[in-house]
Parts: structure tokens; sequence; C-alpha cells
């Protein structure tokens, strides 16, 4: 089934979901053989997958229920996914699984369902599949979203401190380097009380996004703590922090609360930071989102959904699976929540690049992220040690611009001991 080439103009309020495709491309009974079924799927923050999603695949598909959980974030999916994998029960027979640990994963493909299928052949981005790859050649997983950057920030904050609103002079403003972005920072601060961003650890994840090579080298070694790029990248945040930054840590409740209160000006915008902006701030009327990414662009997050074997329905899972990955269900989730498709047939469709965002002034975010994806050049090499350095990497930005328990130096060493400790 493919995307018809009309033109259409998807407008999203609040939290409706709009019929923008078929939902599916088949309606064949997926029952198990002893009749009724539950299929469990386990997300993390906001996949997108509504209840009305999943009504609509139980009515073509009589004889399957679905329950869905939903952790509160990538780190709670992490540890109950490895903790349960490794006791051989109590996974969800979908499980979803985050792009920073999916390498971790890769490493206990044995353990997950060969996905392998005609249905779903050349589907994603080359890259999203390759990644999804095992050594052996079995696809492991079916590819959700990407998280192409913009610029996301509060138009009446600028108003008031002097800077343009219009997104396109938005844009204008903040072409260039980091050196541009946190410029313009401390030009707004200077006239402001609100902080320039959001947190020093968004940062940096910014930064290190645009580098091949940062945590690990592409033959396995961790060069976190003797790469250049990671220490010029540290050195960089840090010495903006203290005047730019509003001290946060990502997914804290007062990160969460700083979307609604004006604590801070802009933020890094991968394109799924859309519904948690606006779920943080429904009755704010000033953010906005310009096509504008420093040095360029730069992809920050992605998911995939995976079929543990562990399971007990593994075919009917992995049908739900195609089914929640197919074009037509992700152009919804991107509707809903901004997540970006990795479905290759979505990303040139008219249904897509005409897609607003009323809340976000009518931004064209169908188009922006659109064009945001076009300006990733780089995909960060990703190891089993990525996500455990990366974390511990964060910690010690933590410790320097939010808790302040340590210098820039004191921190980098602490860095260098823990790393060393991760073996």
């Amino acid at each position: 089934m493919r995307l018809s080439r009309r033109t259409t103009a998807v407008a999203i309020t609040g939290a409706a979901v709009f019929a923008l495709a078929a939902s599916g491309c088949s309606a064949n009974t997926a029952g198990g053989e002893d009749g009724d079924i539950t299929l469990t799927v386990a997300t993390f923050n906001d996949f997108g997958y509504t209840d009305e999603l999943f009504a609509a695949y139980e009515k073509e598909h009589p004889g399957i229920t679905i329950k869905h959980n939903k952790a509160a974030t990538s780190d709670d999916a992490r540890a109950n996914y490895f903790t349960k994998l490794g006791a051989g029960s109590g996974l969800a027979d979908i499980e979803a699984v985050e792009i920073d640990w999916f390498a971790e994963l890769l490493q206990y493909s044995d353990k997950l369902t060969d996905l392998t299928s005609d249905e779903v052949k050349g589907r994603w981005l080359d890259w999203k599949e390759k990644a999804a790859t095992d050594s052996d050649g079995r696809l492991i997983a079916y590819g959700t979203d990407i998280g192409p950057e913009a610029i996301c920030y509060r138009s009446d904050l600028f108003a008031a401190a002097g800077l343009p609103t219009d997104r396109a002079e938005v844009e204008t403003l903040l072409t260039g380097d980091w050196d541009k972005y946190f410029s313009v920072g401390q030009q707004f601060t200077d006239a402001s009380d609100s902080a320039w961003f959001d947190a020093s650890g968004a940062m940096m994840q910014g930064i290190l996004n645009q580098e091949e090579e940062t945590l690990e080298s592409k033959d396995g070694e961790v060069i976190a703590t003797t790469n250049p790029v990671i220490k010029d990248a540290y050195e960089k945040v840090l010495d903006v922090s203290p005047d730019l930054s509003a001290h946060f840590v990502q997914w804290s409740d007062d990160w969460n609360a700083g979307f609604a209160n004006g604590a801070f000006a802009t933020m890094l915008c991968p394109s799924w930071m859309l519904g948690i902006i606006e779920g943080n701030a429904p009755e704010v009327t000033g953010w906005d989102v310009a096509n504008v990414f420093p040095n360029g662009g730069g992809n920050w997050g992605g998911s995939y959904l995976t079929v543990p074997a562990q399971g007990s329905h593994p075919k009917e899972a992995q049908e739900l699976a195609a089914w929640l990955t197919a074009p037509e269900q992700q152009l919804k989730a991107f509707v809903k929540t901004g997540n970006f498709p990795s479905q290759v047939e979505i990303q040139d469709s008219e249904e897509l690049t005409s897609v607003i965002r009323p809340y976000f002034n009518d931004a064209p975010t169908g188009e922006i992220f659109s064009d945001r994806a076009t300006a990733v050049t780089v995909a960060p090499f990703k190891s089993a040690k990525y996500f455990p350095v990366m974390s511990t990497l964060q910690d010690a930005i933590t410790r320097v611009d939010v808790d302040k328990t340590q210098t820039a130096d004191e921190s980098w060493k602490q860095f260098e001991s823990d790393v060393k400790a991760l073996g």
C-alpha cells in the first residue's frame, strides 16, 4: 500500500488524533491457536501510540487485545529490559528500545525474534535498518522514528529581550556554529531574567551528535577520556553554562515545569520534543520552532520495536510490530507527538510535509523537520558501551552545572575514574 500524493493540510489541536491515511494494508485475523490472546506493548516517553490506534488494530484483528505499558523515561525502560531479559521472563511481547542503548542490546540478539520479512523489506532508511541487523544478518528490530533537530524557542521571551520573533528571522539570527548560538544567548540573557537554554547536558549531547567518533572508536575502544572532541565540548558547554543555562537535568520535575514558567528561552529540539513541550506547557502560547540548528544538522534519538523470544506469541507480536511501524501508523504518530518517521515512503510524501502544528504558532513542522532530516550528515558510532559512558559524562556535567558540588576540573577527573571503572 502506498501513500497518496494528494495535498493535505493537517492541523493538530491538543492531543487529538486525525485519520490521515488508511490504517493498514491487510485485515487478516491474527488470533492465536488457543483463541483470544493479549499482546503487551512496552514503550517509554510518548511514541504516539494512542488507545484509538490500538483499537483500530484490534478491530481489524479479531481475537487480539492490546495492553500498553509506558515507562516514564528511556532509562527506566532500559533497566526493565535488561533485568527481565537476563531473568528469561517478564518482558512485554513488544519492547521499545532507544537508539543510545540499542547497540548494548545487540549483544543479546539471540534472545530476540528474527523479524526479517519480505513485507518490510526496504521500509526504512538504510542506516536505520542496518543498525538493527545483527552479525548473522537477522533483523531484530523494526524502526519507529528518528530525531532530526531544530531549535524550539519562546517567541514571547524573545520579544521581551528585543530579539526577532518571526521564525524565518530567528533562523537567520541563529544560522552559524555553536559559538554563534551561544553569543546570541549572551545577548538574550543580558536583557532577560530567563536562561537561554534548558540543560547543559542537552548541549553536550547536541554537539557530540555531530561527530562520528566520540565515546568509542570504530574498533570498539572506549576513547571518551582521551578524545579531544569530548574534552573540548565539555569545556565549551561548562564555560557558557553560568550565564546561559537554566541548570536543569532533563526529565526532572524542575525541567518539566520550566516549559511553562519561562525558565528558558530556547532548547535543542529533536522532532519528538514537540509533544513533550506541548504536554508540559499546554496553556503557553509563545512556543515556536525555527528551521535551524547550530553547526548544520544533527540527529538526537530515535527508537525501535523488538520482539523478545521469551514471549508466548512471537508471530502475532511481529505482525503488530510491523503494523505499528508501517508508514501509515508512523505518520499518525508524527501528527500526535512529532516523532519523525524513519520510513522512506513517508519522508517525501505531501501527507508529511503539509503537517502544521497550531500550538507552535502554526509552524509547518512537517516541512521543517523534513529539511532538518536532510541536514543530518553524521551518525555517531555507538557500540555496547556508549550508553553507560554517556551516562557517566552526563553525570560529570550535572555535578558542575546543576549540583554545583565540583569544579569542571574536579568533575572531569572523576569522569576519568568512572570511565575506567566501567572496564
